[in-house]
């Protein structure tokens, strides 16, 4: 297939988008289609059989009272011309858009060439802030995302979570939508076991290690989890916590940690290079990912690949990877007892803790490389090319209804309502159910009973994650003992062969 891709970044950029486009389109052209990307000003000018073509960087400069969206459609007038040229010079089977900052040019592409579009969406202006669009300027980013659901044949998201959402917030119909997990390399995120103790000497000494990394915005919990590591000082004491990652609320959770007096237990060491954070996740007792939105879970893939224990949040893009007592511990989102509990079992059986990283780590290596996600993108072009005749005419005739009436937006809570989280697996339960009475810690019981106080979905997440997290701490008990035994036995069978060799050795020198 011959793909046209606007993307607001590319590589060398360090952008979220820029970092999937980037790897995917270069997988896309090792199976053998023929990708051109255009995108914005800047170094570089593609890798391999990916042609890059960068627009001129002549959009005019707004005052910052015109906000962010003059700017945005500043440079989609230097992204459309750019991409008509291109497309004149050459034919092409599909354009895609890769995310909603490049609609304007995207839908303009499509109708000049009469091709299908397909667009990613990795996030929406109402899943980052909780629901809700309060501003002039959500409502219209909101009206942008509609435009491009709409217009776009197939709708590419990173998680089943993400797929109710567009679904609701832009009346796509579900077989229009196709969950394409993110990519990552996990070359870049196996680190040598020195980089790995560096970065336990520089972070936590002998203590135990918990860490966390992202955005520092208010979608990503870190407030909970900073009120959870009080108790966890308690528990384990010497735990170190590193919050790694910058944003608008830095300033926030460090005066939080202050008063919670951990201002000695917890460091900001702000954003990290790719190999200090690799080394961070392999030297890390527990990686926690507190997010209350978290429609993709990049961070959980990374850690995961770098081999570390997982404690995260039943949201979005966590709720598909981590699956309690098999891949990792969930908890509900803003429940710091609940993410205290998850941290103290990884914190108090390192048996359970590796069993769970390396099943996240061959997860990730079986779903989320790229050339895995390359293949599900281009079987989404494919899907859209054979129904492009048929959505062309129902979107002609969705037109003509409206009559180009801007999209309503509705007051209140858009997202009410999320859908139920994935539950463990069925092996996981069978496990549960055999093994529940044989781990009686009073840690468990506790937080059982903690969950059983209300029906909500997330709580009982947390309660499913729990008594599979205790089936899988009793079960890796049992292996680790019968190996240790086993161990026992060859040791002292070499012992004695040992003493053998010792009377032996006088013959054999005779």
């Amino acid at each position: 297939m011959r793909v046209l891709m606007i993307s607001w970044d590319y590589p060398p950029s360090g952008a979220a988008t820029g970092s999937q486009v980037g790897p995917v389109s270069e997988a896309l052209a090792a199976l053998g289609h023929a990708v051109t990307v255009v995108t914005r000003h800047g170094p570089g000018s593609g890798h391999g059989d990916v042609r890059v073509v960068r627009a001129p960087d002549d959009p005019p400069s707004f005052p910052s009272t015109s906000g962010p969206l003059a700017h945005t459609m500043a440079v989609n007038h230097t992204l459309t011309r750019t991409a008509l040229a291109v497309a004149d010079d050459r034919r092409f089977d599909v354009v895609h858009a890769a995310g909603w900052l490049v609609t304007q040019t995207a839908v303009t592409v499509k109708e000049h060439l009469g091709v299908p579009l397909v667009a990613t969406m990795r996030a929406t202006e109402a899943g980052r802030n909780r629901g809700f669009l309060p501003e002039e300027t959500n409502r219209t980013v909101h009206s942008v995302e509609t435009w491009l659901g709409a217009e776009a044949g197939r709708l590419l998201v990173p998680s089943d979570y993400m797929r109710w959402e567009v679904s609701r917030l832009f009346d796509v119909p579900p077989h229009r939508v196709d969950t394409v997990p993110l990519g990552i390399d996990p070359a870049q995120w196996t680190v040598p076991a020195r980089v790995a103790s560096a970065a336990r000497l520089r972070f936590a000494g002998e203590g135990p290690l918990v860490v966390f990394a992202g955005r520092l915005a208010p979608e990503k919990g870190v407030g909970d989890l900073l009120t959870a590591a009080a108790t966890l000082r308690l528990r384990h004491p010497g735990t170190r916590f590193v919050i790694a990652g910058d944003g608008p609320e830095r300033s926030a959770l460090i005066e939080q940690s202050r008063v919670l007096k951990l201002h000695r237990a917890v460091s900001f060491p702000g954003h990290l290079p790719q190999e200090t954070l690799a080394g961070l996740f392999a030297a890390a007792d527990a990686v926690v990912l507190p997010s209350r939105y978290e429609p993709a879970g990049t961070v959980a893939l990374e850690a995961a690949a770098a081999g570390a224990p997982l404690a995260a949040a039943s949201t979005g893009g966590h709720a598909s990877l981590v699956e309690p007592g098999v891949t990792g511990l969930r908890f509900p989102a803003g429940d710091p007892r609940a993410i205290a509990e998850s941290v103290s079992i990884l914190l108090t059986d390192h048996v359970l803790a590796r069993a769970l990283a390396d099943r996240a780590r061959r997860a990730v290596l079986e779903t989320h490389t790229f050339p895995v996600v390359a293949a599900a993108t281009a079987a989404a072009y494919e899907a859209a090319i054979e129904e492009s005749a048929t959505f062309a005419a129902r979107r002609g005739t969705a037109r003509t209804v409206r009559a180009r009436r801007a999209a309503a937006v509705p007051a209140g809570n858009l997202l009410v309502g999320a859908p139920p989280v994935p539950t463990p697996s069925p092996d996981a339960v069978l496990a549960t159910s055999q093994l529940l009475a044989a781990y009686d810690d009073a840690t468990f019981d506790a937080a059982m009973a903690v969950s059983a106080t209300t029906d909500d979905d997330h709580d009982a997440a947390w309660a499913a994650g729990v008594r599979a997290g205790r089936a899988a701490v009793r079960a890796e008990l049992d292996r680790a003992a019968a190996s240790r035994e086993a161990l026992a036995r060859d040791a002292a069978a070499c012992a004695a062969a040992e003493a053998f060799d010792v009377l032996l050795a006088p013959t054999q020198r005779q």
